[in-house]
C-alpha cells in the first residue's frame, strides 16, 4: 500500500476549484492518496463531494480518505478515515468500521504515536512537521527530531505533513516517512497536475536514496 504521495483538498487555497476538481487532477499527477477535508460543507453536501472523489479515486486504484467523519467515510465507501487527537477515538471508529478500513491518527509526540498504534490505527501522521499556513489549528512545527523519534518507536507508516515543499521533502522522506502529505505545495500551484507530478518524482528519488544508503 502506497502512502507516497498524500494530497489533501481544499478548495479556499486551491483558488476556488471544487474538491472533486482537485482529486482528479492530483490523481492525473501521480497521488497514491486523496484525502477530503472540509469543515464547512452540510453533511449531504459533504457526502455528495466524497461519492464523487470516490469514483474517481477508485478508477485510478487511489487511496481515499476523509478527513475526520467517519460517517461520510463510511457511507461513501472510502477506503479510510484520519482522525485527530479530539476526534473519534480509534477503538471506537474500529468497532464500528468494516474489514479492511484504513484509520490514519494525527499525531504530535512519540506517547500519541506508541498510542495511536496500541489502539489500532493503520497508520500515523506528523502534524504538522513544520510550521504552516494551511491549517489554522496546526500549532507549531514538531521537526525532524521528533520524526525520527516518532519513526524508531513505532512499526506503522507514518506520514509527515505541514510546510512540506519541494525542497524539504527529501530531508523528510531520509529521517523515516513513509510519504508525505501536502496541501498547498500541490492544490496551491497553478497546474496542480504538474505540481503533484513534480512532487511525486522527488519523493521516489528521495527513497532511492534512502535505499541505497540502506
Amino acid at each position: 500500500m502506497a502512502y507516497d504521495l498524500y494530497v489533501i483538498t481544499d478548495p479556499a487555497i486551491a483558488r476556488g476549484m471544487p474538491h472533486a476538481g482537485i482529486a482528479r487532477r492530483a490523481v492525473e499527477g501521480g497521488a497514491d492518496v486523496v484525502q477530503l477535508r472540509d469543515k464547512i460543507l452540510p453533511d449531504r453536501d459533504l457526502l455528495a463531494v466524497a461519492c464523487e472523489i470516490r469514483e474517481i479515486t477508485w478508477e485510478a486504484g487511489v487511496l481515499f480518505f476523509v478527513n475526520d467523519r467517519i460517517d461520510i467515510a463510511l457511507a461513501s465507501e472510502a477506503d479510510g478515515v484520519h482522525i485527530g487527537q479530539d476526534d473519534l477515538p480509534v477503538r471506537d471508529a474500529r468497532s464500528i468500521s468494516p474489514e479492511g478500513f484504513i484509520i490514519g491518527v494525527s499525531v504530535g509526540s512519540v506517547n500519541e504515536a506508541v498510542a495511536a498504534e496500541s489502539a489500532g490505527a493503520d497508520y500515523l501522521s506528523l502534524s504538522p512537521i513544520f510550521p504552516t499556513t494551511s491549517k489554522d489549528d496546526a500549532g507549531p512545527g514538531h521537526g525532524i527530531a521528533e520524526l525520527l523519534a516518532i519513526c524508531a518507536s513505532v512499526t506503522l507508516p507514518v506520514i509527515a505533513i505541514g510546510g512540506i515543499t519541494p525542497w524539504n521533502a527529501p530531508e523528510v522522506i531520509a529521517a523515516g516517512a513513509e510519504g508525505v502529505a501536502v496541501i498547498s505545495a500541490v492544490i496551491a500551484q497553478e497546474d496542480i497536475t504538474a505540481a503533484a507530478r513534480h512532487m511525486k518524482a522527488i519523493i521516489k528519488d528521495s527513497k532511492e536514496k534512502v535505499s541505497k544508503v540502506r
